[in-house]
């Protein structure tokens, strides 16, 4: 397991919120999804063996969300 940390931008309303941590919480391997919407950040716990951060990212900006930065710790 690992925690993904993920700076985001263009979220301009709470339900842009809503949408991102639906979609991101449809993958598979994703065990719990935060997105905070003021700070503009999301925080994700996933199983390493069936998702990514590369992958998380990739499903935000297909939502058309920006993706400043990336940041993954294991969890143990």
């Amino acid at each position: 397991m690992e925690k993904v940390l993920m700076e985001l931008g263009g979220m301009s309303c709470p339900s842009c919120l809503d949408k991102i941590k639906t979609a991101v919480e449809h993958q598979a391997g994703v065990s719990e999804v935060k997105v905070l919407f003021n700070a503009g950040k999301l925080k994700a716990t996933v199983d390493s063996d069936q998702t990514t951060a590369a992958a998380l990212k990739q499903v935000v900006e297909n939502l058309g969300y920006q993706v400043n930065k990336v940041k993954e710790k294991e969890l143990v």
